[in-house]
């Protein structure tokens, strides 16, 4: 279904479950008018919490109504070679020998570490094809380390094979695969349980977390962060690991509510955040921040736009984005996100120029990310629909191939914060 509208999926779904529009209104709670209107492709886009409320009353995951991430299509078809091969080494073949280790001459646990942390710079990079290239000889090397060894280096090999899992769960997500990243995800947990790594655990909580706000089990994700930020000490200094851990679950938990509706307690979490990542920054850096979670006062505040263009409160979104300086170990990911809430946020206001510029900042940074992503597809094409076309749209609408036919088709984006995620990026 990928580049269709909305609405579309929606009546598509709809009869698939059987359901009247009036029936499907009354298992979504969501009323009959919006139903009808979308469905008619005559609203492009619906507030996230919204889309929760459709998925749930369709019995479908979310990415059921959104798509599938940017660069990572899923299309139903039989998964190509590097996704089965990353498949293969999350799940080993049943009742098969151990495989042999793809770099012994690297199986020590600091360069089997360096590795990890590489990946997961190609993830948040969103290079998704060489990750998927690396991983399985990561993940291998690492079930091998955490196989040999004394027990104090076999609990620092089951540490590595928990980070390399987890981020084999983040991967899968990606993709849209859900089921699998719970499956690599909860290998990364046992790993985490016989590792000698206190934080791995909640790290890996929060992932599943994320995972669970994916397939709309809100309940489930809210749950579990707040549960896995109750066993993390953090605050006291010196403690800047275990604060990123906190701060992240937090995050998620604020993801989790603001998904669900309730963007007041969302946005209270998220200052109580904001607070403790601003106490954070006076602290030392840690030893290697890309093995943690990512909590810092730019990712708080990058989350908070979205949090708040997703409720249709654009004049809020640019009052938090006004003056941010992104701190250096913010993920291209989180700058590239932020730039096209920012765009979609001056949509919304009849700001054109201002939403031109956004884009215009985002096709520099990122151009092959911005022209795979449906939403700044549906940006430009909202603006094809205004009344006023300034100085550098018809050169972005080129790019994005997009026309005024298409800006008529009430844009391809299935609403006006299609996300990773996100999400929350993770």
């Amino acid at each position: 279904m990928s580049g269709q509208h909305l609405g579309a999926r929606v009546r598509r779904l709809r009869r698939l479950a059987g359901l009247t529009q009036e029936g499907l209104a009354e298992a979504s709670d969501v009323s009959v008018d919006v139903i009808r209107k979308l469905e008619q492709q005559r609203r492009g886009s619906v507030s996230l919490p919204t889309l929760h409320a459709l998925a749930h009353g369709l019995g479908v995951e979310l990415t059921s109504l959104i798509g599938d991430p940017p660069g990572a299509p899923s299309t139903g078809e039989a998964d190509s070679p590097q996704m089965v091969a990353v498949r293969r080494a999350i799940m080993p073949p049943l009742f098969a020998p151990p495989a042999e280790p793809v770099c012994p001459e690297r199986l020590t646990p600091p360069l089997l570490r360096a590795r990890i942390t590489d990946g997961w710079t190609l993830y948040h990079d969103a290079k998704f094809g060489p990750l998927m290239e690396l991983l399985p000889g990561i993940i291998a090397d690492a079930r091998f380390v955490a196989s040999v060894g004394s027990p104090d280096e076999r609990a620092a090999g089951q540490a590595a094979l928990g980070k390399a899992l987890q981020l084999g769960g983040h991967l899968a997500i990606r993709m849209g695969k859900t089921d699998l990243a719970l499956s690599s995800l909860e290998r990364a947990m046992a790993a985490a349980d016989a590792s000698s790594a206190p934080l791995l655990a909640p790290m890996i909580s929060n992932s599943v977390a994320w995972a669970y706000q994916r397939q709309n089990r809100l309940d489930d994700a809210k749950a579990l962060a707040v549960h896995a930020a109750d066993t993390v000490e953090y605050g006291r200094t010196g403690e800047v690991e275990g604060t990123r851990v906190w701060g992240g679950l937090l995050m998620s938990a604020a993801t989790s509510h603001a998904r669900g509706g309730d963007y007041g307690r969302a946005d209270e979490l998220m200052r109580t955040a904001e607070t403790a990542a601003k106490r954070l920054a006076r602290l030392p850096k840690p030893a290697n921040g890309k093995l943690l979670s990512i909590f810092s006062t730019s990712s708080v505040r990058v989350e908070r736009v979205r949090l708040a263009v997703q409720h249709e409160r654009p004049e809020e979104a640019l009052t938090l984005a006004k003056g941010m300086r992104l701190s250096k170990d913010t993920p291209p990911s989180w700058r590239t996100w932020l730039l096209l809430d920012v765009a979609r946020a001056h949509t919304d206001v009849g700001d054109a120029e201002g939403a031109v510029k956004a884009l215009e900042s985002l096709k520099r940074q990122a151009p092959t990310w911005m022209r795979h992503h449906t939403l700044a597809v549906s940006i430009v094409s909202d603006l094809w629909d205004g009344a006023a076309r300034p100085a550098g749209l018809r050169a972005l609408a080129a790019f994005l191939g997009v026309d005024e036919s298409v800006g008529k088709t009430g844009a391809l984006c299935p609403w006006s914060c299609a996300r990773r995620d996100g999400m929350l990026p993770a």
